[in-house]
This record gives structure tokens, sequence and C-alpha cells, in this order.
């Protein structure tokens, strides 16, 4: 466990045959109930499957209402918390980039999917009358696990992921309506966000993005304004400030240790930053918002 200074970020468990593995909610509840219901980030992707219970899911800030018998998508180093006043069960599954990108296809499907990176909001799925459906696929996966590693098992489980992912993106669809058709402009909102995720510390001008898209800042901002309703310079902000709010409520770490995190050369530079955007001060949401 790190020290309380620092969100608990957990790595994916050493000395598995393969990066991928299918946990019971009960189960780890009893091993590691502290280390779920506080705040804590991995840098590995997880599926929660509540199979029962209702629990509120905290994932950055955002308390997700969680409905029986339901898949959470969770992209990595979100800052979670499980409710530890909810009896639950259901499954976890886990899997890292090495695991499911054998190939340049299966990378742009993890970084296009809307199951990962849903560009409006973070919500649970319910799958209801797809159970069976989902139950077979991980009964499916459960079973090759216990098979000894040979040179076909890390393949065959890849493969039957993604069934389990291009099944869930069926469902999403037809639930929400939300599809995102394939275009130019939502190729450049993905690719503008995976470089803000990689750069936003230290390149928060919208010149530097389009530098990299090789395209006009007109185009970069028409493509995010028709896609998600704000202009880049406004999603730069708000993935910085979402980054300075969970250091804030989840550390201890000085305003002066964030503001340099965060790529500000002066303490002030980053107080003001965050009061323009918050309409607080640090120390103000700190001491509203401390969940450490």
């Amino acid at each position: 466990m790190e020290s309380q200074n620092k969100i608990n970020k957990y790595h994916f468990k050493s000395g598995l045959p393969q990066e991928f593995e299918i946990l019971d909610i009960g189960e780890v509840f009893q091993r590691s109930k502290k280390a779920l219901t506080s705040n804590h980030r991995t840098d590995f992707y997880q599926i929660i499957w509540f199979k029962t219970g209702n629990p509120i899911h905290l994932v950055d800030f955002n308390p997700i209402q969680i409905q029986t018998n339901s898949l959470l998508f969770l992209n990595k180093d979100m800052v979670q918390r499980f409710d530890e006043n909810v009896m639950m069960d259901g499954k976890i599954i886990l899997f890292t980039d090495s695991f499911f990108c054998r190939t340049e296809s299966d990378t742009q499907f993890l970084k296009n999917t809307l199951l990962f990176n849903d560009l409006f909001s973070i919500e649970s799925l319910p799958i209801q009358e797809f159970t069976s459906t989902f139950e077979t696929i991980l009964k499916q996966m459960s079973s090759e696990l216990l098979n000894e590693k040979d040179d076909n098992q890390s393949e065959i489980l890849q493969n039957l992921l993604h069934n389990f992912l291009l099944v869930a993106d069926r469902v999403r669809k037809k639930q929400n309506g939300t599809e995102l058709k394939k275009s130019p402009e939502l190729a450049h909102v993905m690719l503008f966000k995976e470089h803000l995720e990689a750069h936003y510390k230290t390149k928060k001008q919208v010149s530097y993005y389009v530098n990299e898209l090789c395209i006009t800042e007109k185009k970069l901002n028409q493509a995010t304004s028709r896609i998600l309703g704000k202009q880049p310079k406004k999603i730069i902000d708000e993935r910085v400030m979402l980054e300075a709010k969970r250091i804030l409520a989840h550390t201890s770490k000085s305003i002066k240790e964030i503001g340099y995190e965060l790529g500000f050369e002066e303490p002030t530079n980053f107080v003001k930053y965050f009061k323009k955007h918050a309409n607080s001060t640090p120390n103000e949401f700190r001491e509203k918002n401390t969940l450490a």
C-alpha cells in the first residue's frame, strides 16, 4: 500500500499465465475490502459485472447509481471507490493493453470504443435481456483459464474477451441510441483526446494539439464543437481540472507540489487557474471534498 499522500495505484498482479483475470466480487471484498472502498486507480482495464446489489460506485467525483445485473467499464487510471455500505456480488474482469492489443486493430478498438472512452458520461449498462449471452462467454473464458497455458490460450481468451466487448457495444447502442458514426471529425476528436491524455500536464495550448494532429485550429474547433459541444480549450481545461481535483481530494500534497505536478511554474499561477475554473481556491475545494 502506498503512503497516504498518494492515490493508491495498483498494477496488474505478476506471475499469472496471462495479463487477464476474472475475480469474484464477494471473494475480493473478503480479502481487500479496505482497499476497494478507498480511493484507488489501476493501470489496467476493468469490467465490473454487478449481478446483485444497487451500490453507488464513485468514479472521478461522479456517483454512479448501479442497477442490478449491469456492467461498468472502467478505463485505466480512473479514480474509483466501491460502496462499503451495500452488499453486492458479481464478477470483475481485469486485463491489460499488452494482453488485448495483439494487432494495431485491437489497439484502435480499445482507444475508440465508447465502452471505455465514453465521450459524454460514465454509466452502468443494464444487460437483463442479454444475461445468458454474457454468461456463456464468461463461462468460456473461465473454463479456458483453467486449462494449462499453451501457444493458443492467449489468443483464445483475447478473442472471447473481444466478443464480450462487441456484444456489450451492441447492447449499449440498442439501449441509449448513442452511436457516433465514423467520420473525419470523430477521428480528430478521438486523436485529440488521446494526445491530451498523454500531454495535458505540460501542454495546455490548443496550438500544440493542432500541430500534433496536422489540422487547423478551426477544424479541431468544429470537430469538438459538433461532437462534444465544447471548444478544444475547454476540454483541455476540464482535463487539467479533473486531475487537480483528484489530487486535492485524494492526497495530502501541498498546493505548491500539485501546481508543479500539473506543469505550473509558480504556485500562484495554479491557484489563479483553479479559481478561474472552479470558482473556489484549491484549499477551499479540498476542505469540501477531502475523501482520502
